[in-house]
């Protein structure tokens, strides 16, 4: 029989792909799940699994492009008992199979298996996601999973995900780590069983199988030996660590968090005397320094979270009309207000009294009065909110996060301390929901924290506005004809000049540098 393999529908706005590259001939035996071919769309790169065991036939080739739906290739199932592929075990295509299940770690029990295959797909994770990176799989191929065993992670452009076994039996890869894969995409198959995990004895001698070896749970290299968990891995990365230089003390050998911060990169050996090549004496006028040191480069993947964050930052610069007004503000009010009343501040409320708070509060009554600059743009209408959803820029170890205080307008400050604290604590430890990082209608980001002097913020779309905090420097500053040293910031406002003039600019910057200035108007409203 001859079973036709069609593009398969990757994603809602693909209508067609082109065939990168054959990894099979055309009369080449395959076997079912086994990769095929490349396709390619105008968002990312898939793999083609064929359908059944049996003979290869090409329709497509290379460079060709194709819509969804239409034969990509043949797989003859039933080949002929004279067929030379794969040294004779065409005539029989169960044969296939079994090389195929015989391949895996774990297979099923005989007597367990029910014949249904059950395919995962990238779950919805969120409104504005569209796709997602395989990050890591926990559970090797041909493994045996439980329903509900968490077999993998995947990464979104906004927070990371545990993707858990949709049934019990074998598990088999279809993505590969650092795939990606848009939503409702295929990223696994589950061959499944009943009755239980199948035995672990298959193929090897009963010691083997049934004695642990000392200091290991499983007696031998698993999955999980010398591979990094995402938090070791960006760790090793930043040091230039090949995580087969350190050994891993988690569970079957996995390289922990903990590891990863102990390790130090080995230095280079140094030449011997011998290993030295003779070099003819040239004089120094005839030949450039040579200067010890390392010239190595390494390539590393950008994130999905990393590659949002560019498209976004340049969709921002190229579909809005933003601009930047500046101001200063002298912070000695505020900072004497935090010395004289912040033990008293923590002791009451569990929680240091920071600058936060104060420019939290400051926005939140400047945007209630220019409303513009708290509004949007949602096609030709301009949408204007009556609450103050705050964003607050916080650097995570995946790239810059965005998450959300909502109603900060009626807020304390202790509230807002404490909210800030969380949401930057789950940032850094990457459990922030979606929920958290959705909405906010202006934005908060403060990189005096890193020494910034000054600095142009660019705009959280779809808000309107940003306002950049920078670094307090003592200056010397002309108060009433007297030269008094303060400790001054510069402000930053970038803002969409489409709905908000260069008037409610810099009136509302105005108004923020006032209400700092004078922090009492916070308390009374004025």
């Amino acid at each position: 029989m001859s079973l036709e393999i069609k593009v398969p529908t990757v994603g809602e706005s693909i209508t067609e792909v082109t065939i990168g590259e054959w990894f099979k001939k055309d009369g080449d035996k395959v076997e079912m799940d086994e990769v095929i071919c490349e396709l390619e769309s105008d968002k990312a790169t898939f793999e083609l699994t064929a359908e059944a065991a049996g003979i290869l036939t090409i329709n497509a080739q290379e460079g060709e492009t194709l819509e969804i739906g239409a034969v990509i290739c043949t797989i003859d199932t039933e080949p002929s008992a004279g067929s030379s592929s794969n040294s004779g075990i065409g005539a029989d295509p169960q044969a296939g199979q079994d090389i195929l299940k015989k391949s895996a770690t774990t297979d099923a029990p005989s007597s367990g298996a029910t014949g249904e295959v059950k395919e995962m797909i990238v779950p919805t994770v969120g409104e504005s996601i569209t796709e997602v990176t395989m990050a890591t799989w926990l559970k090797e191929d041909g493994s045996y999973v439980e329903l509900d065993e968490i077999i993998a992670e995947v990464d979104s452009d906004k927070a990371t995900f545990e993707l858990p076994a949709e049934a019990t039996g074998i598990l088999r890869h279809v993505a590969a780590e650092g795939d990606t894969i848009e939503i409702g995409g295929l990223i696994c198959k589950i061959e499944v069983t009943e009755g239980g995990a199948p035995s672990e004895n298959k193929g090897g001698s009963p010691s083997e199988a049934s004695v642990p070896a000392q200091g290991s749970v499983s007696g031998k290299d698993t999955y999980a030996t010398g591979h990094a968990s995402p938090a070791a891995a960006k760790i090793l990365a930043e040091k230039g660590i090949s995580a087969d230089e350190i050994k891993g003390t988690g569970k079957d050998g996995r390289i922990t968090k903990e590891d990863a911060e102990k390790a130090e990169k080995k230095a280079p050996a140094a030449p011997t005397a011998e290993s030295k090549p003779a070099s003819k004496a040239v004089a120094p006028s005839q030949e450039a320094p040579k200067v010890a040191g390392s010239r190595d480069t390494k390539r590393e993947k950008m994130s999905s979270l990393r590659r949002t964050i560019a498209r976004r930052l340049v969709s921002v610069k190229n579909e809005t009309a933003m601009l930047t007004t500046f101001n200063e503000v002298n912070m000695k009010p505020i900072m004497d207000l935090r010395k004289q009343y912040k033990d008293q501040f923590k002791e009451k409320h569990q929680v240091n009294l920071g600058f936060m708070s104060f420019f939290t509060k400051a926005v939140c009554v400047a945007l209630q009065e220019w409303p513009a600059v708290n509004a949007q743009i949602d096609g030709n209408e301009i949408v204007f909110n009556d609450f103050c959803d705050i964003s607050i820029a916080v650097s995570s170890p995946k790239g810059l996060v965005v998450p959300v205080i909502r109603n900060a307008e009626g807020m304390s400050f202790d509230q807002i301390e404490k909210e800030v604290v969380r949401l930057a604590i789950k940032a850094r430890e990457g459990k922030l929901s979606i929920d958290e990082m959705t909405g906010g209608t202006f934005t908060l980001t403060n990189g005096g924290i890193f020494g910034s002097m000054m600095s142009t913020p660019i705009i959280n779309a779809p808000q309107s506005a940003i306002l950049g905090m920078h670094n307090i420097v003592e200056r010397p500053m002309a108060v009433n004809g007297e030269v008094v040293i303060l400790p001054m910031m510069y402000l930053a406002l970038s803002y969409d000049h489409r709905i908000i003039d260069g008037r409610e600019s810099v009136s509302f910057l105005v108004r923020v540098k006032q209400l700092l200035e004078d922090p009492a108007r916070l308390l009374l409203g004025v």
